[in-house]
């Protein structure tokens, strides 16, 4: 009787191995890593030490190519600066909200010292991905991302126009 039920636990186990196998192989979206598998060095081989950290993005803004400017910003990112300066009326709820840069992308300031702001992306019936952040009140820091907050490029906006 005994050799019955463990031949029945056998296929269980190789389904198991099988869903591990699968999981680890399975294709990822882009930005999600599998799982680091790390074995032990050979006998007598040294350590070689904590497994290597994917790269990672500079996290301090880099300046636009022309410091200072708005050269290379959409219009429509122009238009949500010049709301922003007057005040709005802005075309989203969400314009004015705070932003949490939970992600560590800009400097670290206190929580309400940013706030995000809409930029338009023309054909688009949603929000789309771009937005300009501001920091202070009234705004010392420009920064405008085109894919949602992973990269940003300060700028200077200017003096408000008329």
């Amino acid at each position: 009787m005994r050799g019955a039920s463990s031949r029945r636990a056998a296929p269980w186990l190789w389904l198991a191995a099988l869903l591990i196998v699968a999981w680890l192989l399975w294709p990822r979206s882009p930005g999600v890593e599998a799982p680091a598998i790390r074995t032990a060095p050979a006998a007598g081989a040294a350590d070689p030490g904590p497994a290597p950290s994917p790269p990672v993005a500079d996290a301090s803004p880099a300046p636009s190519a022309d410091t200072g400017t708005m050269a290379g910003l959409p219009a429509e990112a122009r238009r949500t600066v010049r709301l922003i300066h007057s005040g709005g009326p802005f075309p989203h709820a969400q314009d004015g909200s705070v932003f949490g840069n939970r992600e560590g992308h800009l400097p670290r300031q206190p929580r309400g010292w940013y706030r995000e702001y809409t930029v338009e992306t023309p054909g688009l019936r949603h929000r789309g991905a771009r937005r300009i952040v501001t920091g202070g009140d009234p705004p010392q820091a420009w920064y405008y991302t085109d894919d949602h907050y992973e990269t940003f490029r300060r700028f200077d906006p200017g003096a408000p126009r008329p």
